[in-house]
């Protein structure tokens, strides 16, 4: 039998660091078939309890989140930011060409949302590479979120980059066409700023659990998802029990299309009339 503090450690392993089964069974001194099934078991425990550490904002925490992004620069009303990433694998053996994304690799999609603490609220993962981020965004449960009042109380919103659609619940940049207002510049350059969050979260999700970082080695597809969700929820584990580290700059970290998605007229209206408001009210940065 192994003890369940060293199925833990042989699975930490596995997640922190790129090494291969074979040589993480030798380092631990189990037989590689043992080696994978302990990390499986420890992989399904962790998204088992996924709900206790990803959770969505609520009551005091989500009126803390707005607050500490309007700290930043006066942008009102957020209470996440929403970024995807691709986690790079090997060739699948059924439609593999499915798998590839826009930078030639083979690849799974991570959509996260994050706050201001760099605590992931939301993670969705599993896509193919080929698809785009405003599809995954409708695929994922925060396209049920957007219609849910209780969700996004008091006119709150998340932000993310020109990739997804505009919406009430969800602010994206003007499109630069080169003839934006200084005000709307403004806006732009306000919301890129708090943005940023997310980006560093990604960065150090990737940065600690480095079996993400490169090139997941895994061979079967369906258990992909599983290890980077459990990642996700060691990262928030680590941040709650204070456990953080000085990253490095990523040079993948995503830099997604342009385009938005065509929605629904009035919520396009509406979601127009927000924004063009809320850039009125920020004030000008130097």
């Amino acid at each position: 039998m192994i003890t369940p503090e060293k199925q833990l450690l042989i699975t930490l392993w596995r997640m922190a660091t790129p090494d291969s089964y074979r040589s993480i069974h030798t380092r631990f001194g189990i037989g590689k078939a043992t080696c994978i099934r302990t990390v499986r078991r420890v992989t399904v425990a962790l998204c088992r309890i996924a709900s206790r550490f990803i959770q969505w904002p609520t009551g005091r925490r989500l009126e803390e989140i707005k607050q500490s992004f309007s700290d930043v620069n006066g942008f009102p009303g957020i209470i996440g930011a929403i970024d995807g990433t691709f986690i790079n694998i090997p060739a699948p053996k059924e439609n593999p060409e499915a798998y590839v994304n826009r930078k030639g690799h083979h690849s799974i999609q991570a959509q996260v949302v994050c706050d201001h603490k760099r605590l992931f609220t939301h993670v969705y993962v599993g896509n193919v590479g080929s698809v785009h981020d405003a599809r995954v965004f409708r695929l994922s449960a925060l396209q049920d979120y957007v219609s849910n009042p209780t969700k996004f109380p008091d006119d709150s919103h998340l932000i993310g980059d020109a990739a997804y659609p505009l919406l009430k619940q969800l602010m994206v940049p003007y499109t630069d066409n080169g003839h934006l207002t200084q005000r709307q510049k403004n806006y732009n350059f306000c919301l890129s700023s708090s943005r940023m969050y997310v980006e560093r979260t990604i960065g150090l999700l990737k940065e600690r659990w480095r079996s993400l970082l490169h090139h997941l080695a895994m061979g079967l597809i369906e258990y992909i998802p599983y290890h980077v969700l459990a990642c996700c929820v060691l990262h928030n584990v680590c941040l709650i029990q204070n456990d953080d580290f000085e990253i490095l700059t990523l040079n993948d970290i995503d830099d997604i299309a342009v385009g938005l998605q065509e929605i629904q007229r009035c919520n396009r209206e509406e979601a127009e009339a927000k924004r063009n408001f809320i850039c009125a009210t920020l004030n000008i940065r130097n």
